[in-house]
């Protein structure tokens, strides 16, 4: 299945994968939220830094992903880091996990977003980048803004 679109505002974002992974597909899944944690998201209260997906007895879980504590949640708080199950087909766990175990690839959370007041999370299927292919990258960026401050009209 493939991710939602790109118009659709994103709550929060992963750069962090993308300068450290190549992602090769990405896919859309629900989250299994707590009321507080929802309104958390909401105001833009979460962090994808350092988050990574897996999958556990045909269920995925967000591992890592830290969504802070909503202020006025008191005793229905949770804990900020615990594993958030993920919502996908069957079919779609069983492809993703036979490409994990086969290729050595990685499954990374890349953003979180609400389609029809739903969190979704978008899982990228990933493949690890080296040092060469991060300073590449980082080299392609850096001519690119280059050429743009050239070809930029001086007012």
């Amino acid at each position: 299945m493939a991710a939602a679109n790109k118009d659709v505002p994103r709550v929060a974002q992963n750069k962090k994968a993308y300068h450290d992974f190549f992602v090769l597909e990405t896919y859309e899944a629900g989250i299994a939220l707590f009321g507080t944690e929802v309104k958390s998201i909401r105001k833009g209260r979460v962090n994808l830094k350092d988050s990574w997906c897996n999958i556990v007895g045909g269920e995925i879980f967000a591992n890592g992903m830290h969504i802070s504590p909503y202020e006025q949640g008191n005793i229905f708080n949770r804990d900020p880091m615990r594993p958030k199950k993920l919502l996908m087909h069957k079919k779609e766990i069983a492809r993703l996990y036979a490409e994990v175990k086969q290729q050595g690839l990685t499954l990374i959370p890349l953003s979180v977003y609400f389609v029809n007041g739903r969190a979704k999370l978008e899982v990228g299927l990933c493949k690890g980048k080296k040092n060469y292919d991060k300073r590449e990258a980082q080299a392609k960026k850096d001519a690119q803004r280059d050429i743009d401050r050239a070809t930029r009209p001086k007012l």
